[in-house]
């Protein structure tokens, strides 16, 4: 990142991150944000999220951001992308410029209309418990720079053992009272398809389009709104309407 200082986020910052956390959800919103902060320009905004690999779907356990969300969701699409690559493979994966980038055509296609010029992705090490990774996200190709590479790989490293925490307790709560309120929200999202769904009599893919386009437009992230609307129709009638 040209005219970047690579001064990175304090470590014992990201450290403490999850001891003053109420939840792993706000450990990794935070993380997350904080990343995107300090990685930010006045020229260049930058976006993170932290992608979960499962076996059915990866999914975005947090993100500093909807927009970070919805990019990540580019990745699912297609199945394949610099994150999901850095998880599967344990290693950096950078895109210096996704219109130009042979190894993902269809998803460098999607990202550059999406208004992505560069991304990153950095593995998370969780020791054999699952597979994850940090995504980072800018407008501008060639963004990333040496220098912001290794900020972004040296701060992953120094609070892994946190992340390892927080995502294997989000992979593996399986009580309703302690489930993670992010591994929660695929559910929360698939009950909102549904529901979207049958209000517009149309598709699964035209509902989840329909959900995409209503997070984007209130800015409000995906997860949030889902439960929302499936909160408002579990307490009566229906009086939220996405229409397409």
């Amino acid at each position: 990142m040209t005219e970047h200082d690579p001064s990175g986020v304090p470590v014992a910052q990201l450290q403490e991150l999850l001891l003053e956390s109420e939840d792993i959800t706000a450990f990794l919103d935070e993380f997350t944000a904080t990343m995107a902060q300090a990685l930010s320009t006045d020229g260049d905004e930058v976006w993170c999220a932290v992608a979960l690999l499962r076996p059915r779907r990866s999914a975005t356990v947090a993100s500093s951001s909807p927009r970070a969300e919805a990019l990540d969701e580019i990745q699912y699409h297609y199945g394949d992308g610099p994150c999901l690559a850095a998880a599967r493979e344990h290693r950096v994966v950078h895109v210096e410029d996704t219109s130009a980038d042979t190894r993902w055509p269809d998803y460098g296609k999607a990202a550059a209309a999406a208004g992505i010029g560069a991304a990153l992705g950095v593995p998370l090490e969780l020791g054999g418990e699952a597979a994850a990774g940090l995504n980072v996200y800018a407008e501008r190709p060639g963004t990333f720079d040496a220098a912001t590479i290794e900020v972004v790989t040296r701060q992953v490293a120094s609070v892994s053992a946190s992340l390892a925490l927080a995502v294997r307790l989000a992979r593996h709560r399986d009580t309703e009272t302690d489930l993670r309120a992010a591994m929660e929200s695929r559910t929360t999202i698939d009950l909102a398809v549904g529901i979207v769904m049958a209000q517009n009599r149309c598709s699964q893919e035209r509902a989840v389009q329909i959900l995409r386009a209503a997070s984007s437009h209130r800015n409000v992230k995906l997860r949030n709104l889902a439960a929302d609307l499936v909160a408002t129709v579990s307490q009566g009638p229906t009086s939220t309407h996405f229409d397409g």
